[in-house]
């Protein structure tokens, strides 16, 4: 077997499926990314928390990114190819083509809208029902069945399309096992996904009474032929690599490994959680890996916590064996909009159009020129933290995911006034960065009290670039939090799934260790821990109160 180490000119592909787009990333055997190319993907809103998405549209953007960050590279050096995606639901025919998921279809009269977004909630009554039924594998997923997993997405399917979708589906996939398909042909699964996202639990398997319980007794057929009965560990080698179609497709040679996949934040937490932090002075060096959270933010966010033996945490999915670093069990906590609320926050006050002007004026993101004028507001108060002394929001307006996973949950805004300037739209954004990271820190209380011993930070995603945000997190946990030397960790997760493929590394432990590297280390501003004690304490009441006013008029 070759060592990585011993050559320079060894590439590994990541490919990243976003809800918004697929980026696509050539990352050498020290996990440097050498190029990164993105495509947007189409969403379509046919109907109130229904988001569709199309396979065929992914696919051809997975393989147009992928030529472009390939071009001018000898073919030859490409070892491996990674996919990571969102847990959304595919739904193909007998003969693998795309079967609708909306009356009709969608677009109207086609079949190309056979994706059931992650975010998508139109099961949220199904999701409901099984929590109620109570069945044994719901101590899996903290108790509590989600509508964005694919049991009760199923089960709408077969309850609202009876007579279209569910009779013409013969496959249903998680996104990121359909992609490892297409590069394959094989329909071996990812035990991430299955285990994550549909109840299966190694060693046993699928539960037939689970299935059957919910009405679902169909999908048992022919050894659940529909939704997998082959499983491998993530970064698993399949079938004999890459199809000479995939190939063509993708401009790579035929036989190229590919990885069994991961869910696009279980990726981000290979890309960052695993890397070398000695010297840096952390909580965490010298420790165990399950000393370290592993914070995946973007449009939401996924808190990842590993252990070597299993932690029920009440709230949180999971404990799931082998599910994102093989032989380790995993936590995952989240919330369910996070970058997604704070562009909803921002871009919907009355002040946006004049942020985004002096935005532009200045060549700057209206982020990063909020973080700027929140430091002009500050001379008056002793830290930025605490211009939001005042203002407080709760942030579930997607539903609570963890820890008190209730997806009847709304959002809350306390302290707002009649006025609409620059300077409210600031300290209103602020307000919403503070109480995304109250929300972590709701999540890291439940995680000690089950168990886990969880000392520092680990941050990836497009959230980690925003320094307020980073910084808020620190100081809102009191924890160190760690930065990634490549900012595109996600990329460098799913390409370290390749290099395993390839055998070029022997474990996924050992490919961490070497491609995941760390860049920046925040440390908490110990001046503000009386400050969010406080806040905290105000965060916890207005979810209380959420749910004293719901109960007032269920009277």
């Amino acid at each position: 077997m070759a060592s990585a180490q011993s050559s320079t000119e060894r590439y590994y592909i990541g490919v990243d499926v976003g809800t918004g787009s697929v980026r696509a990333a050539l990352v050498t055997c020290d996990g440097q990314v050498k190029s990164m190319a993105e495509e947007p993907i189409r969403i379509w809103l046919p109907h109130q928390d229904h988001y569709v998405q199309s396979s065929s549209d992914i696919w051809a953007k997975c393989c147009s990114t992928v030529k472009k960050v390939t071009e001018g590279i000898d073919k030859t050096k490409v070892k491996g190819i990674g996919f990571d995606a969102t847990c959304s639901l595919v739904v193909l025919d007998q003969r693998f083509q795309p079967v609708a998921v909306e009356r009709g279809g969608f677009p109207p009269d086609s079949q190309e809208g056979n994706i059931v977004m992650w975010m998508d909630h139109r099961a949220a009554e199904q999701a409901a029902r099984i929590t109620a039924a109570g069945h044994r594998v719901l101590s899996g997923v903290g108790g509590v069945m989600s509508p964005e997993m694919q049991p009760p997405k199923l089960l709408w399917l077969k309850e609202n399309l009876k007579e279209s979708c569910w009779k013409e589906a013969a496959h249903f996939f998680d996104l990121p096992d359909f992609l490892s398909w297409k590069a394959t042909g094989s329909l071996t699964r990812s035990l991430c996904t299955l285990v994550c996202k549909w109840t299966y639990s190694p060693p046993e398997g699928w539960d037939d009474s689970f299935w059957t319980s919910i009405g679902l007794e169909d999908l048992l057929e022919n050894n659940y032929s529909k939704i997998g009965n082959l499983t491998c560990t993530p970064g698993t080698a399949l079938g004999g690599g890459l199809t000479p179609e995939a190939a063509a497709e993708l401009g790579l040679l035929p036989g190229t490994a590919v990885a069994a996949s991961l869910i696009d934040a279980h990726a981000g937490g290979l890309g960052v959680v695993g890397a070398d932090v000695n010297g840096f002075q952390l909580p965490c060096e010298h420790q165990p890996l399950t000393s370290r959270l592993a914070l995946i933010c973007g449009t939401s966010s996924c808190h990842m916590a590993i252990s070597q033996d299993p932690i029920f945490v009440p709230g949180v999915w999971g404990p799931y064996n082998s599910a994102m670093v093989p032989d380790l069990w995993l936590n995952e906590g989240g919330q369910s909009a996070t970058g997604r609320l704070i562009d909803y926050m921002v871009k919907g006050h009355a002040a946006y159009p004049e942020l985004k002007e002096k935005a532009e004026s200045c060549q700057d993101s209206v982020y990063s020129y909020l973080n700027k004028h929140l430091e002009t507001m500050t001379k008056k108060q002793a830290s930025v933290d605490q211009l939001t002394s005042s203002l407080h929001v709760w942030p579930d307006f997607h539903g609570n995911r963890s820890p008190l996973a209730d997806p009847t949950l709304k959002g809350m805004v306390v302290g707002l006034s009649l006025s609409q300037s620059l300077d409210d739209l600031a300290v209103l954004y602020l307000a919403t960065v503070q109480a995304v990271a109250l929300g972590t820190r709701h999540i890291l209380e439940a995680m000690r009290e089950a168990g886990h011993c969880l000392t520092t930070l680990f941050l990836c995603g497009g959230l980690s670039k925003n320094a307020l945000f980073v910084q808020v997190h620190a100081n809102a946990t009191g924890l160190p939090v760690v930065l990634p030397a490549e900012k595109e960790a996600v990329l460098v997760g799913a390409a370290i799934l390749g290099a395993c493929a390839s055998l070029d590394y022997k474990s996924i432990t050992e490919a961490m260790g070497k491609m995941a590297k760390v860049g920046r280390v925040v440390k908490p501003d110990l001046g503000q821990e009386n400050f969010y004690r406080r806040k905290f304490s105000v965060f916890l009441r207005l979810f209380a109160q959420q749910r004293e006013c719901a109960e007032l008029m269920r009277e």
